[in-house]
């Protein structure tokens, strides 16, 4: 299983066994709110989590996440290639997230005008689509590595207060940097989206993973590759600023699966302390 998925990620994560008549299916990852999970089925399986199909690869490989409010449980079904149906629940371990107060922003990304409107349309519409593609690379399973030098700075399922004013939860990791610090690809897959300037996010760059699961990195003072390429883990993508809504020079990086997000900061361990 490409090595048990490079050793469970090599960051130690929980691996949970479901057994089967069929066969034994080992979940790696984390059960938890944010967390990310994957195993390995026989080709020609199907799966499903709480109703909805979950991509399973030409090998058998597949991948899901959880979300900063899902729980306590979850479904998972899986309809083995001989015809038998397994189903189990899952149990979600609840966290606590912290309030982060943010100030000195410009009054007008934290309530944007009526003339953004349009464009904030086109550039959401983009960001949807860079993460809809369900390709068959894998290398989510080959591990993830922290984006950028530097502290951690915010972090994931955070409650936001925007210059005194209440706004959506975190769903990043921010790590702060002097402005040109680079950014370096957390994990390898092909570039769907790289533009300099989107009003709140600025210069920002998604990384095509496989099987739904992407990195989005933004507020780059410079973005250092084009859409469509091929990158590996380590490569250079662009360096750290303040563009879009950002009160300082940092990298905010966001994982999702499908439209689900999720916590880069389990994804990395402790082997990448800020």
């Amino acid at each position: 299983m490409i090595k048990m998925l490079q050793i469970l990620f090599a960051f130690g994560l929980s691996c949970l066994m479901i057994a089967s008549g069929s066969q034994a299916v080992d979940l790696g990852g984390s059960l938890t709110q944010g967390g990310m999970v994957w195993g390995q089925v026989a080709p020609g399986s199907e799966i499903s989590l709480n109703g909805q199909p979950v991509k399973v690869g030409p090998e058998g490989h597949f991948v899901f996440g959880f979300g900063r409010d899902e729980g306590p449980t979850a479904s998972l079904v899986i309809l083995h290639r001989d015809g038998k149906r397994e189903e189990r629940t899952l149990n979600i371990s609840a966290r606590e997230f912290d309030i982060e107060r943010v100030n000195g922003l410009p009054p007008k990304t934290v309530t944007p005008p009526p003339e953004w409107r349009d464009r904030r349309k086109v550039e959401t519409g983009k960001v949807r689509e860079a993460r809809s593609h369900l390709a068959d690379n894998l290398h989510w399973s080959r591990g993830f590595v922290k984006p950028a030098e530097g502290r951690f700075s915010g972090f994931y399922g955070s409650q936001r207060i925007l210059n005194g004013k209440p706004r959506s939860p975190h769903y990043g990791l921010d790590i702060a940097g002097p402005t040109g610090t680079p950014i370096y690809a957390p994990a390898g897959g092909v570039v769907r989206l790289a533009v300099p300037d989107f009003l709140l996010e600025g210069g920002i760059v998604i990384i095509d993973h496989g099987f739904g699961v992407t990195s989005t990195l933004f507020h780059m003072n410079s973005v250092d590759v084009e859409e469509g390429s091929w990158i590996h883990q380590g490569d250079k993508i662009g360096t750290i600023g303040a563009t879009g809504r950002a009160s300082g020079p940092h990298v905010d990086w966001r994982v999702n699966w499908q439209n689900v997000r999720l916590d880069p900061k389990l994804l990395i361990g402790d082997s990448n302390k800020g």
